[in-house]
C-alpha cells in the first residue's frame, strides 16, 4: 500500500507529504515509501518523524552500546537503532537492541521481529519523551519483549539516569527493577556491568 501526494502540498524544496492511507499505514509502507527520512517510525499506523539528536542522545547510545558488548555472550547481538516490528501497524525504532544472534540475517537487514528481542532501550528526547515514557514501553510489553531500559539526563547536573524493567508475564507490564545513577551492574538479559557516571559520559 502506498500513498498518493496531496495535491498542491509542496515545500519550497519541492516536497511532496502522501496522503496517509484510510486505516493508516502498515510495517510495509514504512519500508517502500519513498524519501522518509532517516530513524521514520510506524506507531500505530502513523509516521514519527525524529528531530535532530543532542549530543547527550547520541553519546549515551554510544556509552550503553559499548557497555553491552564488552560482555554480551555468543548468542546475542547488540544493534542501534533498527526498526523491530511489534505488528503489522508499529514498527518503533529503539535506539539500541540486544537481539538473539540467529535474528542477524546479513548486512541489508532492516527490522528484527519482537520475538527476536531481549531488551529494548529507549534514551527519551525533549520530543520523544510521552512516546518513550507512555506508548513505547507499553507497546514493548504487549509485544512480549522481556527487558526495557529508559535512559534520561537528571537532576542540576543532568547526569544519566537508567530505570530497568523486567516484564511481568501475568500482567503482561513492566515493572521497575532498579534505578541506576551511576553503575549499572545487573544480571538480566545477561552479565552487564557499566559505567553510567556522568564523568564516563563526558569522556567519549
Amino acid at each position: 500500500m502506498t500513498a498518493e501526494p496531496i495535491a498542491g502540498h509542496e515545500s519550497e524544496r519541492g516536497c511532496r507529504w502522501p496522503v496517509p492511507p484510510q486505516d493508516g499505514y502498515t510495517v510495509d509502507d514504512l519500508f517502500t515509501l519513498p524519501d522518509l527520512p532517516p530513524h521514520t517510525e510506524l506507531i500505530d499506523g502513523s509516521l514519527v518523524f525524529v528531530s535532530p539528536q543532542r549530543d547527550f542522545h547520541s553519546t549515551m547510545i554510544d556509552l550503553l552500546v559499548t557497555g553491552l558488548r564488552r560482555t554480551v555472550p555468543e548468542h546475542l547481538k547488540v544493534r542501534r537503532e533498527m526498526t523491530v516490528v511489534l505488528d503489522p501497524r508499529n514498527g518503533p525504532e529503539p535506539d539500541i537492541s540486544v537481539v538473539r544472534a540467529e535474528s542477524v540475517t546479513g548486512l541489508e537487514q532492516t527490522r528484527f521481529a519482537a520475538a527476536d528481542v531481549l531488551l529494548a532501550v529507549e534514551v527519551v528526547s525533549p520530543d520523544s519523551e510521552a512516546r518513550d515514557h507512555d506508548t513505547k514501553p507499553h507497546k514493548y510489553a504487549a509485544a512480549g519483549i522481556p527487558h526495557f531500559w529508559l535512559v534520561e539526563s537528571a537532576g542540576s547536573g543532568r547526569h544519566p539516569v537508567v530505570r530497568v524493567y523486567e516484564l511481568d508475564p501475568v500482567s503482561k507490564a513492566y515493572a521497575v527493577t532498579g534505578i541506576h545513577h551511576d553503575h549499572l551492574k545487573i544480571g538480566v538479559p545477561y552479565d552487564i556491568d557499566i559505567d553510567v557516571s556522568l564523568e564516563a559520559l563526558r569522556m567519549l
